[in-house]
């Protein structure tokens, strides 16, 4: 997806969410895939905002000019994550997927098959992580098993040290009984 196909947005910043009360504008990013509706108002999720300033796409109104360093240090105050989900949401955007919130499950995104975007449910649910992460390999396992039964295809995304985004598809996990008094509680991607 070229990013001289985004919508050039107006948007005024609130706490780390961007409203939109422009309503073609609305309808222009919801087609899209953009934004959600909360409290019958149009609101842009963190990594959204970031995606579009960082495009040029976005102008944020407000008493200051902010910029994207400056949503950038809004979004990490409320939530330490920000800087990760921005970096996976704008590969996967810009390799042309349509990608909403996660619902669960620990998943930062779902991710709709290309051209299947208001067709067909989000087929991959993508976990991110930094190099390094720890994670506890029952939890992950728990999740891997509730999202394969919904029919979703779970994807871990590492950003490495050099900003690089390597995608893991996953599956089911099953280890042998273990007799012994060795634990396997965390594993470092």
């Amino acid at each position: 997806m070229e990013q001289d196909s985004e919508p050039q947005v107006e948007g005024v910043l609130v706490k780390d969410h961007t409203l939109i009360t422009n309503k073609a504008m609305q309808n222009s990013l919801e087609q899209k895939g953009y934004g959600e509706t909360t409290q019958k108002k149009f609101f842009l999720k963190p990594f959204e905002s970031l995606y579009l300033m960082y495009c040029d796409k976005l102008k944020l109104e407000g008493k200051k000019k902010v910029d994207f360093d400056t949503l950038l240090q809004t979004c990490i105050k409320h939530d330490v994550d920000a800087l990760t989900k921005f970096l996976i949401y704008r590969d996967l955007r810009t390799r042309g997927y349509i990608v909403k919130d996660g619902f669960g499950f620990g998943s930062d995104f779902r991710v709709y098959d290309r051209g299947h975007f208001g067709e067909k449910g989000a087929k991959y649910l993508i976990f991110g992580f930094n190099e390094g992460r720890q994670e506890k390999i029952g939890q992950l396992q728990k999740k891997i098993e509730e999202i394969t039964h919904m029919g979703k295809e779970p994807i871990v995304a590492v950003i490495e040290r050099r900003g690089e985004i390597i995608y893991y598809k996953i599956s089911r996990i099953n280890f042998l009984e273990n007799k012994g008094n060795v634990e396997i509680e965390n594993f470092n991607l």
